[in-house]
């Protein structure tokens, strides 16, 4: 589809799924309704065209669409301005003037064409842009919304008139108030004096030279994954090579989803997932401009990001005094946007206000939020979260041993800090996980973890723990959270002694109880992200007639439940993550773990290892005075000289790690399949041991290489049984 003009869509007359479908069906689509070629929507006649270009600050003239080639009528053009005129009898003169001047422009400007939803998706359909010509609702010409200046004042007017301005900014109302004082009143989307958005401010031209065109022509290739529509299909990993941009890009996607800017959201929300999935450091602007979903607009804050190392755009979200109140906010457990937004429409501007005018209102949630709100905004590290899933699985395995446990969330997408903690617990019997989850409460809070049980959900054990229920096409709730599930406040009851209060902070913890037949949807469905939940969810309805759940997958055919996780005999999986495995299989879907970066990062130490064995037997070649290309001393030269010794030591040294590793990789691998976790740490552990082998046998000898040698040749052996096992595991999973 290579052929597709440049494409703005219009959101009006669109549902949020229907807007989101669409837009991700179009290979050039633009989030900057300036960059177009092309404007399409569900639009049907000229007057709703220009309301729409209207709404998007477009001003145009009109051209008639059958002498649109020619060139324009000498006649006055009608402007379609993005705001009424004055209709004041005096202001008749100014106007005239004004779209004379736009008239003069208008043949130097972009020329605007606003073609129906029908031209898309049956070009769509066909794989190629058909021709507009049919399908066109308004033709205009875009000019300058600039009008003619007037003509200077007198000097005593001018004085007179910035003496008025700055009283009147002086006045209380023109003012903000800073600090927290209540009542404050602003409208809805008044902005600090930092933040807003500001179109007319041209955006940095993105600097091109002879030696960067060169570049471009020799830029790694996109990957043939980047095209696809769905982020399901796309590997991403956790610390992806452009990071640093992307964290800034996330910044200033929550300002936009605090300003209500759900276009802006989507923008960076898809110029994020395609910079999370790349996989080289992007090299200059002109690299990410070729990106599906990113544009010249990124490219430009790329390019400043790269000058500057940040973005002005993010120091005045950091800034700007009600943004900075809308984050507070936002921040507290159980309020969105539109919420926090609601909080400052009513002058609240700390969480003092929210206490004393509002406690009351809030929900239960909210109120522990606030409550608990620093203990909250702490990050949970993976050794707590492992430590209080270990403790959650212990209370269940009181209760009946066959229980098991997945830990979800952002913890299993490899995150090293998680802001709360989620997991899935189930059991083969699936008597066992019936109404289970309020005897795991039960128990927690006998011995003090729990401290507050803010919501207890028994819907699947209320419906006979059945997947979720066929509602056809309509659109209702998703289902997502009809598990039984418990959101609890936690805090870990010991502590040291002599401290009169527990100092242990307050966590945020899910329990989520799954039947075992589903058990591979609930843990998919919870340890992914909300874009890839989105786009699953999406790629299930449109590719596979499917409605995917977290408690389980039905066909949107005839609503019946379709089991992936049993295998072709019928017999269910042997643990929770290979029900996971079964389900992206069955879905066509490529499973990858999301400990896989471990295994990685564990595999790229080997490289960095074999460069401080070169180093290292560089440094005695040099200091013993062996050439190349003798690949020793010779037993004569190293028997008197102990610096030909030692570097006789480092080159064996450096021999012996090249033999061992090739199988230690490939067991690595073949390990790291079934044991991500474990493959990885054995893996490190041994790329540690070769580093100090290799140091204690050039600066002691054959004497100073035993001990680590050991530790190297025990971690490969239990790596190699992990690999067998692993193997093992999946020839009778098949």
């Amino acid at each position: 589809m290579g052929d597709f003009p440049i494409i703005f869509l219009l959101s009006a007359h669109l549902g949020s799924e229907e807007l989101q479908e669409l837009e991700a069906q179009i290979p050039t689509l633009t989030y900057d309704i300036n960059e177009a070629e092309l404007i399409v929507g569900k639009v049907f006649r000229i007057q709703r065209a220009r309301f729409e270009l209207r709404k998007h600050n477009i001003v145009t003239e009109d051209v008639d669409i059958a002498d649109s080639p020619a060139p324009p009528s000498p006649k006055r053009a009608r402007i379609v301005a993005p705001a009424e005129r004055s209709s004041s009898p005096d202001s008749d003169t100014a106007s005239d003037r004004e779209m004379h001047s736009h008239a003069e422009t208008s043949a130097e400007t972009k020329a605007i064409r606003v073609v129906k939803l029908d031209w898309l998706t049956e070009s769509v359909k066909l794989g190629r842009a058909l021709p507009v010509h049919d399908y066109i609702v308004y033709e205009g010409r875009k000019v300058s919304t600039t009008p003619m200046k007037p003509p200077p004042a007198a000097p005593a007017e001018t004085a007179l008139g910035v003496r008025s301005a700055l009283a009147k900014a002086d006045t209380p109302s023109a003012r903000s108030r800073p600090g927290s004082s209540y009542g404050s009143r602003r409208r809805p989307n008044q902005f600090g004096h930092g933040y807003h958005h500001r179109p007319d401010r041209p955006p940095p031209l993105i600097r091109q030279t002879t030696s960067e065109n060169e570049v471009y022509i020799h830029l790694p290739p996109i990957p043939e994954y980047l095209h696809t529509t769905y982020s399901c299909q796309r590997p991403t990993p956790v610390n992806p090579p452009n990071e640093l941009f992307i964290q800034q890009l996330l910044k200033i996607r929550t300002a936009r989803t605090l300003m209500a800017d759900k276009i802006g959201v989507r923008a960076y929300s898809s110029a994020i997932a395609t910079l999370a999935a790349y996989p080289y450091t992007v090299t200059g602007a002109k690299e990410v401009e070729r990106l599906p979903g990113c544009g010249s607009k990124i490219a430009q804050l790329y390019q400043e990001f790269q000058d500057s190392h940040e973005l002005n755009e993010v120091k005045e979200y950091e800034t700007d005094p009600k943004l900075t109140v809308l984050r507070l906010f936002y921040g507290v457990w159980g309020v969105a946007e539109t919420t926090a937004r609601e909080f400052y429409n009513k002058g609240w501007r700390d969480l003092d206000d929210i206490v004393q005018h509002g406690w009351d209102t809030l929900t239960r949630v909210q109120q522990i939020g606030v409550k608990f709100y620093d203990e909250f905004q702490l990050k949970i590290p993976r050794a707590e979260v492992e430590s209080i899933g270990d403790t959650i699985l212990k209370h269940a395995r009181k209760i009946d041993k066959g229980f098991q446990m997945a830990i979800v969330g952002g913890y299993r997408r490899g995150k090293l800090e998680s802001g709360d903690v989620d997991v899935v617990l189930s059991h083969p019997e699936e008597s066992a996980t019936n109404g289970f989850v309020e005897s795991i409460v039960v128990s927690l809070e006998r011995d003090g973890y729990i401290t507050h049980t803010l919501t207890l959900g028994t819907k699947n054990s209320e419906r006979g723990q059945l997947p979720v229920s066929w509602k056809g096409n309509e659109k209702k709730g998703s289902g997502f959270d009809t598990l039984d599930k418990a959101l609890v406040v936690w805090q870990d009851p010991e502590w040291a002694s002599g401290a009169a209060k527990n100092p242990n902070p307050h966590r945020r913890v899910d329990i989520i109880i799954s039947p075992w037949k589903t058990a591979g949807c609930a843990v998919l469905g919870w340890s992914s992200g909300t874009t890839f939940q989105r786009d699953l969810r999406r790629y299930c309805k449109k590719e596979r007639a499917l409605k995917f759940d977290s408690s389980g997958i039905r066909s949107r055919l005839d609503g019946s439940w379709v089991d992936f996780e049993s295998d072709l005999d019928g017999r269910p999986a042997p643990d929770m993550l290979t029900a996971e495995r079964r389900v992206f299989a069955g879905l066509e879907l490529e499973w990858r773990p999301p400990e896989e970066r471990y295994v990685l990062l564990a595999a790229t130490s080997t490289f960095f290892v074999n460069v401080y064995h070169s180093t290292l037997t560089s440094k005695y070649r040099k200091a013993s005075g062996v050439k190349y290309p003798a690949p020793y001393a010779s037993n004569e030269v190293a028997e008197k000289d102990p610096k030909a010794f030692s570097f006789n030591c480092a080159q064996r040294a450096h021999a012996n790690y090249t033999e061992n590793l090739v199988p230690l990789l490939g067991a690595l691998a073949i390990a790291g399949l079934r044991f991500p976790v474990a493959a990885a740490t054995i893996g490190a552990t041994w790329s540690v041991a070769r580093v100090l082998y290799a140091r204690g046998y050039a600066t002691y000898g054959p004497a100073g290489r035993i001990k680590y040698g050991i530790a190297s040749s025990l971690t490969g052996a239990v790596l190699l049984v992990t690999a067998l096992a692993s193997s093992i595991l999946f020839v009778l999973e098949k």
